[in-house]
This record gives C-alpha cells, sequence and structure tokens, in this order.
C-alpha cells in the first residue's frame, strides 16, 4: 500500500500542486486547515503531510510555525519544496472588474496582492477563506460579485474566468512548502535544520551567545525570526534555519551547546534544502578537522591517570 499524504486542501491550491511534486505516488487526502494537517501526521492517520511556512512576498506562514513549535510533538519537517506563485483574479464567468465588491482567498494569498488590489478594487472588501481553492468554490456559488484569488487550475475546476493573471506584487513569487513525517530525513550533504530556542530565564547577551554557537563553527543561518511564546506579553521564541544536519560533527557541538544556555531547545526538523547547494565548510570545521580533534583528545586522556 502506498503512502498516505495529508495536505491543505481542496484540490486546485497551490499545496495541492506542491504535494504532487513531493509524493507523486501517495493517496492524497485534501484537509481544511494547516492544523489538521499537521496533526494527522501526528496521529498516525498521514503518513506524509504538506503544508506553507514561507513566502518570498509575505514571509513565513505563522499557522505552520506555531503548529510545529507550540503543538505536541511527533510531526518533523523531512522535505522542502520550492514553488513559483502566480496569482490570479478568478471571476464569475461574464463578471467585469466593476461588478466585483469583495475579494476573498487565503490570507497570505490577499497579503502578496495588495498593490494590485488598492490600485483596481479600491472600494471592493477582502474576506479570508482557508485555502485559495475554497475561495474560488465560494466565487462559483456567489451572485458574480465576488472575486478569488487562486490558481488556473482552481479556475478550471470550479468553472470560473481568470480576470486578470499574474497579479501579484513582487515578479518572482515563491512559496516554500515543507513535507511532514513522524521521522526526519537522513543526511544528504546538502541539508537544512530547522529548530525553535525558547530561552525561559531572559538573560543580557543570550541570544548573541546562541548565535555565536552557529557563527564559531561556520554554520550559518539562513533564517532567524522571533514569534511570541503565547505565555506572556513580551516573551518570544525564536526560529532559525541552520544550514547542515544535526548528524554532522560540527552541528551536533552546536546543537548541544546551544541546548546547555535554553530552557528548550526543539527541531522543527532536517532534510534536503530544495536548492540542493551544500553547506562549504572552512578546512577547520570539516568532519576530517572534528574526527581529528577527537582522536588528538582520546590520546590526551590516555595520559590522565584514571583515579
Amino acid at each position: 500500500m502506498g503512502s498516505r499524504l495529508a495536505f491543505l486542501g481542496p484540490e486546485g491550491t497551490f499545496t495541492s500542486e506542491a504535494a504532487r511534486l513531493a509524493a507523486p505516488d501517495a493517496t492524497r487526502e485534501p484537509l481544511p486547515t494547516i492544523e489538521d494537517v499537521v496533526d494527522a501526521v501526528r496521529d498516525g492517520r498521514a503518513d506524509l503531510g504538506v503544508v506553507p511556512i514561507e513566502n518570498s512576498i509575505e514571509g513565513s506562514v505563522n499557522l505552520t510555525l506555531d503548529a510545529l513549535a507550540f503543538g505536541a510533538p511527533g510531526a518533523f519537517i523531512r522535505a522542502e519544496v520550492a514553488l513559483p506563485i502566480s496569482m490570479n483574479l478568478l471571476l464569475k464567468p461574464g463578471t467585469s472588474l466593476e461588478q466585483v465588491r469583495e475579494v476573498r482567498s487565503q490570507p497570505h494569498a490577499l497579503a502578496q496582492c495588495r498593490q494590485f488590489l488598492a490600485a483596481n478594487l479600491p472600494a471592493a472588501t477582502v474576506a479570508a477563506a482557508t485555502s485559495t481553492a475554497e475561495a474560488a468554490r465560494q466565487v462559483a456559488e456567489s451572485d458574480g460579485t465576488v472575486a478569488a484569488l487562486g490558481t488556473g487550475l482552481a479556475a478550471e475546476r470550479y468553472g470560473l474566468e481568470i480576470g486578470v493573471a499574474d497579479i501579484q506584487d513582487f515578479a518572482g513569487n515563491m512559496t516554500r512548502f515543507v513535507v511532514l513525517s513522524r521521522r526526519m530525513a537522513a543526511a544528504s550533504g546538502a541539508d537544512k535544520t530547522s529548530m525553535v530556542v525558547f530561552f525561559g530565564e531572559d538573560r543580557p547577551g543570550l541570544l548573541l551567545r546562541i548565535l555565536d554557537e552557529f557563527a564559531l563553527r561556520g554554520i550559518n543561518l539562513t533564517k532567524v525570526e522571533s514569534r511570541p511564546t503565547k505565555q506572556q506579553l513580551g516573551q518570544y521564541a525564536i526560529f532559525l534555519d541552520a544550514a547542515g544536519h544535526p548528524s554532522e560533527p560540527r552541528m551536533a557541538e552546536a546543537l548541544r551547546s546551544v541546548h546547555r544556555h535554553v530552557a528548550e531547545l526543539r527541531i522543527l526538523g532536517a532534510y534536503p534544502r530544495a536548492d540542493g547547494q551544500a553547506s562549504n565548510a572552512e578546512p577547520a570545521d570539516s568532519v576530517q578537522a572534528y574526527e581529528g580533534a577527537g582522536a588528538w583528545y582520546q590520546r590526551l586522556l590516555e595520559d590522565v591517570d584514571s583515579t
């Protein structure tokens, strides 16, 4: 039996396309929310899950970050898929822009098209839907005064017209999706490790110390972002993406050192980078250098009394 894959649905969303690319042979199950997808993986109802995590215009998808960082353990990122995003204004056949009174879509999609909406539909209200495809379905059932932002596939699926194509505010719009599983991926040589740090007791210089643990070992941090812990005003958790895999000696040493300084270090996943770019270590940070240092240290201990 093939893998069961849950994704943020319904069919016709950008996430459904990312899911097809991530696991083309899997049995697909569209779910209505990001939390539902993450829970399906945690509970074992799905072998894999696909959700959006970051957009090049609007930034991180906070619902995904929160579900992974603050929910129960058991769902890890094991792969990522980067997908070009073309936003389209979807209309009921025969509808003109002048007739549109409301635009619906997933909140991230709405945010990616702010400039277009302000310039072309300034009087229209915006309303959130659970997904771009769900917004398209609602337009198909509307009286024609509602438009959606979504994919060409959603337009075909629900019998809509593309009123205006490629309306995102910036060219090169990309969204990063992550594939979830109950296990992390093995090292590939071109990896990324995602984590969240909970400080606990706040101390001067603690963030700098954490960042230094990676910098001292030549580990590039490709993302540093704070989110409220939801426990107390002014308390933040720090999300980090680091180039490398926990099984690599320098990453292992960095993670152990960070763990000593903080209340909790939670690994969200380890997975191959979508761009396939390997992190090049300086000679002093190479696997061979760490192995050589370990062998030297063991020889040193042989000259120390054991009593």
